[in-house]
């Protein structure tokens, strides 16, 4: 009886040495773009511990929240520098680098669900343009996942783009700022993790933040009571990407294995969220102080002709924006989304 117990304690014990044996092949620090605590934040995380898993131990991420290491537009170049392994983060950060980062990250106006944006990067050409964009700075992408469609964050009512004049808004870099600029709104580029502040120090009036709970979850809701629920303007790609270098050295299965666990992370998340948020609007109905508004179609048809008319100039500023342009309004019209 001893020597079966002995012999499977051996067994167990070098099953246990290789799996710490394999814990090292690789690892990496990714940073996220998301405050640490938040329900993506939280999301993203359960994803690298079952990338752990899948790669039996090979794999090891931290994910570390945003500027942890670097600012939240810095992550690109940290990552082409050694100082990160990876990142998740909106696209849009990078929008000072290249046009095209900005219509890619956030076609204000073109997705109606998440889906249809999941559609066009795995099937319809985006994933090849993020890698074509990405290649010369170093990176890889990996794969994209979204919040969903975004809520508005405002502490004044907005009953639709009239309201939007002289607003001062917190928006990402690029086209979003556009957009909001050419609807008559005076937008502001800050991270999210300032959001807060600025609402309560009345440094702005509204914000481009995230999804309902998530807002909900930093507190946003309680300081600016006119949320806009669905959101009318916003759904933002966010990018899973890593060191090229560092991608390109990985074995075949693990670099699958990875693929298919972000294309996972991006159905997960959005499920998730899309549950949170409905929860979260019932909680924040019920406390009875919160006044959400939903635009009606008219109305968002109206932001959608502003949104529609900034994509061709953004397109027009570079070559890498025009493929954008013209890869994305190609998938649109084949889809029936785009008139």
């Amino acid at each position: 009886m001893n020597t079966v117990l002995g012999a499977a304690f051996a067994v167990a014990l070098a099953s246990t040495t290789s799996f710490a044996a394999h814990a090292a092949d690789y690892e990496w620090k990714f940073q996220s773009s998301d405050t640490a605590g938040t329900p993506t934040f939280e999301i993203d995380t359960e994803w690298t511990k079952r990338v752990e898993e899948m790669t039996n131990g090979r794999i090891k991420i931290e994910l570390l929240p945003v500027g942890a290491i670097v600012e939240h537009a810095e992550t690109q170049d940290a990552i082409a520098a050694g100082i990160l392994d990876g990142h998740i983060t909106d696209v849009s950060y990078f929008s000072g680098k290249d046009p095209a980062f900005s219509l890619i990250a956030n076609p204000i106006g073109a997705w109606a669900d998440p889906q249809q944006m999941f559609r066009f990067m795995n099937y319809g050409g985006g994933k090849e343009l993020m890698n074509k964009l990405e290649g010369p700075y170093g990176l890889h992408f990996i794969g994209a996942i979204t919040p969903g469609l975004e809520s508005f964050v405002s502490t004044v009512p907005i009953n639709g783009v009239a309201d939007l004049k002289g607003l001062k808004i917190r928006a990402p870099e690029g086209m979003v700022q556009e957009v909001f600029a050419a609807a008559g709104a005076a937008p502001v580029n800050i991270p999210q993790s300032e959001v807060y502040t600025s609402l309560d120090k009345k440094v702005i009036d509204a914000a481009d933040a995230t999804v309902f709970a998530t807002n909900q979850a930093m507190g946003l809701n309680d300081i600016a009571k006119y949320p806009v629920y669905p959101g009318f303007h916003s759904m933002p790609l966010v990018e899973v990407s890593m060191n090229k270098e560092k991608w390109d050295s990985l074995p075949k299965d693990l670099q699958t294995i990875l693929t298919v666990s972000v294309r996972d992370l991006s159905q997960d998340l959005v499920a998730r969220l899309q549950m949170k948020d409905r929860e979260a609007v019932a909680a924040d109905l019920k406390k009875g102080d919160i006044h959400i508004t939903n635009w009606s179609d008219d109305e968002r048809a109206k932001f959608r002709k502003i949104a529609m008319g900034q994509w061709k100039k953004v397109a027009d500023r570079s070559d890498n924006a025009m493929e954008v342009y013209e890869t994305l309004t190609k998938y649109l019209k084949a889809q029936g989304l785009l008139n």
